[in-house]
Order: structure tokens, then sequence, then C-alpha cells
């Protein structure tokens, strides 16, 4: 089921990303239940999700519809991101961190690394990679304790793909995206570092930049997607571009 689930998820988010759904469709349970020949409540568990990252909303009571999201909207959200958790970063940096949060760190970090060891085309799982990088970041910016801080991360968070758990690709973009999780992997071993040496400010500037970087290769990876709309694999259902 969890395996369904994703691939639904994943199928769909990148229809919407590429623009094959365009903004304001509406995504029934029964018609797209039946073209993906799929239970509707693997589907409804895969719009969910998709709800909890911000591509879509309900449309009344039995069914959902894709949301407008401007680019500059979604760039503008990563930048404020990399802000929060920078200011994170150097508060827990300065403050020093627990021996707890910094094992669970350490862990994710090694995770990613493992994740990445291999070549595109034999690389990470995109569900497991993004279920890594979320955890990650959660425990950095729990670990900081500023209530207020979370709260503001949660309400950015809310536009569409500009959480840390918001990470896709699709072979069209294979090796684009892995170079990107290399470079995320490099940012995160560095950020431990700095955390651990106590060192505030090159804390924050790490992620800072690395937010900077999520923002420019997202927005580079949306226009791969629609400069290279794949055929649609739902069968017997036209999708609207």
């Amino acid at each position: 089921m969890a395996s369904r689930i994703s691939h639904v998820v994943e199928l769909l988010r990148n229809r919407i990303l590429s623009g094959e759904i365009a903004h304001g469709e509406r995504i029934g349970e029964l018609k797209f239940s039946e073209a993906l020949a799929v239970s509707r409540t693997p589907l409804r568990l895969a719009l969910e999700e998709l709800e909890r990252q911000g591509l879509v909303e309900r449309a009344g009571q039995r069914g959902f519809r894709v949301r407008a999201f401007p680019l500059k909207h979604v760039g503008d959200a990563i930048e404020v991101r990399g802000t929060l958790e920078g200011m994170a970063a150097r508060i827990l940096a300065e403050r020093g961190i627990d021996d707890t949060s910094a094992r669970s760190l350490t862990r994710y970090v090694e995770a990613g690394a493992l994740l990445l060891k291999g070549t595109p085309s034999s690389g990470p799982d995109p569900s497991e990679w993004a279920q890594v990088n979320a955890s990650f970041h959660k425990t950095l910016i729990e670990a900081a304790g500023n209530q207020a801080l979370i709260d503001a991360l949660a309400v950015n968070d809310r536009v569409p793909i500009a959480s840390a758990a918001a990470v896709t690709w699709t072979e069209a973009v294979g090796e684009f995206a892995f170079e990107m999780l290399r470079e995320a992997q490099r940012d995160h071993e560095l950020l431990v570092t700095a955390i651990l040496q106590r060192e505030g400010s090159r804390a924050e500037a790490i992620l800072r930049e690395h937010a900077r970087r999520s923002r420019d290769v997202r927005l580079k990876m949306i226009e791969v997607l629609r400069a290279k709309k794949q055929k649609s694999e739902l069968p017997g259902l036209t999708l609207v571009v």
C-alpha cells in the first residue's frame, strides 16, 4: 500500500509541476482512481499528502483541485525558509547543541551519504531522500527550541514545494537532481561541523546559501519538467495542459 501511494503521489506531483494537470483542474476521486487503476483509498491518501505539500486543495467533499503557485512565490518562500532555518542554526551553535540532537543530525547525515552512493541511474528513491532531508531539517529546527520560529516555518511551508520535505524528480531530470542532492549533502555535513564547533555565523551562512541553491535548483527543475513534458502515464485520461 505504501509504495503504491508513493507512486501515485510522485506521478501526480510531477504532472502538476510540469503543467500537464493545469492549475485549477479538479482531481475527482472516481475519475482518477479509474484512470490510475487504483482504489479510491490510496488515491485519497496520495491527494492528502499532496495537500500537505501545498500542491492541491480541497474542492468540496469528494475531490481536490490543483492550486495556483506563481514560481516567484515559491522562490520567495524557499528563501524565507533559509533565513528562518539559518537563524535556528545560529541559535543552536551559539547556545550549544544537546547530545541527543547532535546524534540525530549525525545519523541523518550518515543516512544521506549512504543514499547518495552510486550514480544518477542507481541513485536514491526520491521519497527516501525526502524523508531523510525532512527529518534533518525538522531536528535542527526543534533543537533550537524557538516556538515562534517553528510556527513561522510551518506557515511558510504551506507554499507548494517550499518545504524541506518537497523533493522529487523524474528520469528527465535525474542527473541534474542527483548533483543537487550531492551539494545538499555537503551542506548538511558542513552545517553539523559548524554547529558542533559553536560557529554560529558560519552555520547561519551555510543554511542561507543552502536555501538559495535549493531555490534556484527547484525552479530550474520545474522549467526542465515543463520543457520535457512526458507522455501521460494515466491510461484513458486526457490531462489538461
